[in-house]
């Protein structure tokens, strides 16, 4: 079992969007996922219930709770776990889930203060000593990328600067937003211009297969 961490301070920078797309992308390859919501609004366990709704898709189960219940309720034969903080998360916070993980992915927007936000939390990150000594892998996946502008290919050289890896860009899209709503994701369709969203997950999601 695989046990992926999605954590990052800032809000809004797309912690839910890669968790419950990542989750997606694996059940559709017959993984049997679970998606535990640390964060008090509960956006990514309500995604699992609307996703239940729809019987043509491969379910991921949401749960809740610190981190000794959760794991205690696992169901036998889980595959991969996926962890959505919430944002404002301490170091005190983290630390219980951080032990649990085996990948850390820390989303970030194209922004300087999303940048700034970033290299802070990753400092702290940094105080753990399994991340220090490099044996709890963590990358950074840049949200809602517009490739043509001069402030996404400025964000993307100064994350360059930082001491862990950009594991992937994820263009923006407005399909993440409405799919999110249904209980969906870019992985549940097939469409041409679903595809290339589709095309952005392919380093991260080679990265995270070869953290296993």
């Amino acid at each position: 079992m695989q046990t992926i961490l999605v954590a990052s301070s800032k809000g809004g920078c797309g912690k839910t969007t890669l968790t419950t797309n990542l989750a997606a992308a694996r059940a559709q390859k017959g993984r049997r996922v679970v998606i535990i919501d640390a964060d008090r609004q509960h956006s990514s366990y309500r995604w699992c219930a609307r996703r239940a709704e729809h019987e043509n898709l491969p379910g991921v189960l949401g749960m809740d709770g610190p981190p000794s219940q959760c794991f205690d309720r696992l169901p036998e034969g889980t595959e991969l776990v996926i962890i959505d903080t919430p944002a404002g998360i301490t170091e005190y916070q983290l630390s219980p889930w951080l032990e649990r993980a085996d990948v850390v992915l820390v989303p970030t927007l194209p922004s300087q203060i999303d940048f700034d936000a970033t290299a802070e939390f990753l400092d702290m990150l940094c105080g753990n000593a399994r991340i220090r000594r490099g044996k709890l892998p963590t990358g950074i996946v840049c949200n809602r990328l517009k490739p043509w502008t001069y402030a996404s290919q400025e964000a993307m050289e100064n994350l360059r600067e930082l001491s862990f890896p950009i594991i992937g860009g994820l263009r923006d899209s407005q399909a993440y937003v409405l799919l999110t709503g249904l209980g969906k994701s870019i992985f549940d369709y097939g469409s041409e211009l679903v595809r290339r969203h589709q095309d952005d997950w392919r380093k991260p999601l080679r990265w995270i297969a070869r953290q296993s």
